[in-house]
């Protein structure tokens, strides 16, 4: 059944807020904006909120009406009555379905389009991959989850990496130490030092670092069965990636970019950090 919330038009500037209260989880919280009548449900990158995407206001806004969700320890969305061992060991990958049967309970089950950036991508390939006959469009910049960044999953898999990330959490001195000599090796750029300096300087945002790339570790995508089901599907797929991304480049995503039969992929002159205003100029060009 069709929901009637999807002939409320709202102005640019209005924002609605809700939550998902999700079985086994917790609640998530999600921020509408949008004057579209298309539903997307948008998952953004670390440090930020479902917000993020209110940059892109006449690109993406004036098609969609967005459903901008918090991830776990970001926003005002909160894990409920999970320890931490049961945090580090990782949400298992289908409790991604939960979001969308608790939204279909609210807004009815219907079609829908999916936009992820940066870590927030895994969770909209995962919603592809188990809902591809409903999806209409896919848009992933900077995306991961089409590929294995080895910093994160050194730090999310690998023992010692493990145990290295859960003393860096503890340390006032250590984290900023290890951030800059990454940034020495050129393995990041300043603006995403910048960013994570930020996200580090508390013991609680160090923690809820420590914390979200822990619960995440396992929602990685099956990248084959989503291109064949994008193809299959002929879902409209757009990739946007930075030229100087360090951590998810487009080089990175080829074997998957090559599996799709009519991909519009982007490639612009900017680094990881690319939902600016930039990329909204540039969309609507």
């Amino acid at each position: 059944m069709k929901s009637a919330h999807l002939h409320i038009r709202i102005s640019a500037h209005q924002k609605i807020m809700g939550f998902l209260y999700l079985p086994g989880l917790g609640k998530a919280h999600f921020h509408e904006y949008g004057t579209g009548q298309k539903p997307m449900l948008a998952f953004h990158g670390y440090g930020m909120t479902g917000k993020q995407f209110q940059v892109l206001e006449r690109s993406i806004l004036p098609k969609y009406h967005i459903y901008g969700f918090d991830h776990f320890f970001h926003g005002g969305s909160k894990l409920e009555g999970w320890t931490e061992e049961q945090i580090t060991a990782g949400m298992p990958k289908d409790m991604v379905r939960v979001y969308m049967q608790e939204w279909f309970k609210m807004y009815g089950e219907q079609r829908f389009s999916v936009m992820g950036y940066s870590i927030g991508a895994n969770l909209a390939l995962i919603l592809l991959e188990e809902y591809a006959h409903l999806i209409d469009d896919v848009i992933l910049m900077a995306p991961d989850g089409l590929s294995v960044y080895k910093g994160f999953h050194f730090l999310l898999h690998n023992p010692l990496g493990k145990f290295l990330f859960r003393r860096v959490t503890k340390s006032k001195w250590l984290a900023p130490f290890v951030l800059k000599t990454v940034k020495r090796t050129g393995l990041i750029d300043h603006n995403l030092y910048q960013i994570a300096y930020n996200e580090i300087d508390t013991e609680q945002k160090r923690l809820d670092t420590y914390y979200t790339l822990n619960l995440i570790r396992l929602l990685k995508p099956d990248v084959e069965k989503v291109a064949i089901q994008i193809n299959q599907y002929k879902i409209n797929c757009q990739l946007i990636f930075g030229k100087d991304d360090k951590l998810f480049p487009k080089s990175a995503a080829m074997p998957f970019i090559e599996k799709l039969d009519n991909a519009e992929v982007h490639e612009l002159a900017l680094g990881h950090w690319l939902v600016i205003k930039a990329l909204d100029e540039y969309l609507v060009q």
